[in-house]
């Protein structure tokens, strides 16, 4: 069973560190077993100034399994698949230990944007091409994070506006942009893909 009294008091502590982690964790809706993590690209990457949504779902032995995360936004990385968003991470499977918590574990994510390890591959394409052309690694994942990570200055009723403009109902269009934090690409996606 899910220790919801600590999951509790860890999104508590991440909204209290907020400011200085960038680091956010939040409920999908009022089940605390289904969250949205937030983190921003690391400095002095190719991830710099985006934002990374990060799907996290807890088992029922939380915290004694790990969570279950994966990047919802997409990414551009040897070790977070490029179809899917999984997460090829230690601590997200066997050096998971109950003394972590969520956000520990989206600071070793940040972490590993930071430092990819392409010896151990979630994405062997993107490994090989960071391995072999890594200016063009390092372009194309400035480019993903441009066009995924990268919200747009409009305002809501722009974005939704937009999409209406696309074809999409209206309300479809605001709980689709209200469900992915206001991120129109994904947005679009999730429209798109029913």
């Amino acid at each position: 069973m899910i220790d919801f009294a600590r999951v509790q008091k860890e999104l508590q502590e991440c909204s209290r560190d907020m400011e200085a982690s960038g680091i956010k964790v939040a409920p999908k809706s009022d089940n605390l077993a289904r969250l949205t993590g937030t983190i921003p690209g690391p400095i002095s990457s190719p991830y710099e100034g985006g934002t990374f949504q990060i799907d996290i779902t807890l088992p029922d032995g939380y915290p004694f399994e790990p969570p279950k995360m994966q990047f919802a936004t997409k990414v551009w990385h040897p070790n977070i698949s490029s179809q899917s968003g999984a997460i090829c991470l230690d601590i997200l499977k066997d050096q998971w230990s109950p003394a972590l918590t969520l956000k520990t574990a989206l600071l070793s994510v940040q972490a590993l944007l930071s430092a990819p390890e392409p010896d151990d591959p979630q994405d062997a394409v993107v490994a090989q091409q960071y391995l072999r052309d890594h200016q063009t690694f390092v372009g194309t994942a400035r480019y993903w994070t441009e066009t995924f990570a990268k919200t747009s200055s409009l305002g809501v009723e722009e974005k939704v506006q937009k999409l209406v403009e696309m074809g999409f109902p209206e309300a479809l269009a605001r709980s689709a942009l209200e469900s992915v934090g206001g991120d129109e690409n994904s947005a679009l996606e999730k429209l798109c893909s029913g």
